[in-house]
């Protein structure tokens, strides 16, 4: 492993942490330091004077108003990017091309292409790239991988999922979220969530193999809260895909703007044994609390299936489930663990590009109307 402590600490520069608050402040400021094994050592903002305001209020050494700066730390080993969709790819690249081990949020790029250059210079420096894809990391999410491998339900007949996308309802809360609206930014409620449901979906149960899709925009305006003023909306509110997972069960996934009065989210697992139904209040898959029911055998109904202690591992967020912070933690805690052994259980850049291409072939399943092959199913 390296690092430029002698303690074997890990140093991370974080690229967008803002006194302001947003999803690295929220997230991976307290994921970070409930993690043994790293440190938070210097960030990166779009001046020194904000960078500077940041790193007095969450007291961080190093602050720089330009990634370059960062990156050429010999302190950082690790550079987070955290900034908007539309920026990720300069930012990896700069990092990678530095030496740097990179984790970037969820989208990896704008688009497929995009995702496929940065995984192709990350395979270019053999670097260790990872895609934020937390869901894989959520203790709730890793048990229920663990029910299907072990036969809970026996074989899975069926899937379905609903999911609201709540960035993408009637109104915009505040300014940072205006950007969601314009489909041309690559962060949309398939891109986003969609990309952290399929990619839970996948691990849980297998790829998608063939889709047929709906993907339209219902509200064509929206209202900003900040300004009062009615924004526009290319991005899609609504997104209906059917088809099968490459073991040959069915699925049938909604994703569907704003939050719903009813059901928030809904995953049901139908095997020729059992059932499994997992819920929670946000269509966030990847950062929302799930409970996790199931029935199999003689049994009536469905019942609680409490996740065992030993899927929670960060013992200094113990009982802080709903905090945003949890399930990141969870995914930098595994992260230590692949770089300090040499594995890779996480999502790399390769398998965001895969992501990004499932994304790519629902869309265009949904402009074409003709269903599309993702990978081979077995009949």
């Amino acid at each position: 492993m390296s690092s430029s402590t002698t303690d074997g600490r890990i140093g991370v520069g974080i690229i967008g942490l803002s006194a302001k608050g947003g999803w690295a402040a929220r997230a991976h400021v307290p994921a970070l330091r409930a993690v043994e094994g790293f440190e938070l050592r210097a960030l990166s903002a779009t001046s020194a004077e904000s960078a500077a305001a940041a790193a007095a209020y969450y007291d961080v050494p190093l602050a720089f108003g330009t990634t370059d700066e960062l990156v050429h730390r010999d302190e950082v080993d690790l550079v987070v990017v955290t900034v908007k969709v539309p920026h990720h790819y300069e930012l990896v690249a700069t990092a990678l091309s530095a030496g740097k081990m990179v984790l970037c949020e969820w989208p990896l790029g704008n688009g497929l292409s995009e995702a496929e250059d940065l995984a192709g210079l990350a395979r270019s420096h053999g670097i260790r790239a990872v895609a934020g894809l937390q869901a894989r990391a959520a203790p709730a999410i890793r048990y229920l991988h663990d029910l299907v491998a072990d036969g809970y339900i026996g074989d899975v007949l069926s899937t379905s999922v609903i999911a609201s996308g709540e960035g993408w309802g009637s109104e915009v809360p505040a300014s940072h979220g205006r950007y969601l609206l314009d489909a041309a930014n690559g962060a949309t409620m398939l891109t986003i969530q969609g990309g952290h449901v399929l990619d839970g979906v996948a691990w849980v149960l297998g790829e998608l193999a063939e889709v047929d899709a709906v993907v339209t925009t219902r509200r064509n305006t929206v209202r900003d809260v900040e300004s009062g003023v009615d924004l526009p909306m290319t991005a899609p509110d609504q997104v209906a895909i059917a088809g099968w997972l490459v073991g040959g069960a069915v699925a049938a996934i909604h994703f569907r703007g704003g939050h719903n009065r009813g059901v928030n989210f809904l995953w049901e697992i139908n095997g020729t044994d059992g059932d499994l139904a997992v819920s929670g209040t946000s269509g966030l898959l990847q950062s929302t609390p799930m409970e996790i029911r199931g029935a199999r055998g003689g049994d009536d109904k469905l019942g609680l299936l409490k996740v065992p202690s030993s899927y929670h591992r960060v013992e200094a967020l113990a009982g802080q489930q709903d905090a945003m912070s949890y399930t990141v933690a969870h995914f930098y805690a595994q992260l230590f663990d692949d770089i300090s052994t040499g594995a890779s259980t996480l999502p790399d850049f390769d398998h965001a590009v895969r992501r990004h291409r499932t994304i790519e072939t629902i869309d265009r399943a949904a402009v074409t109307g003709h269903r599309q092959t993702i990978a081979r199913r077995e009949v």
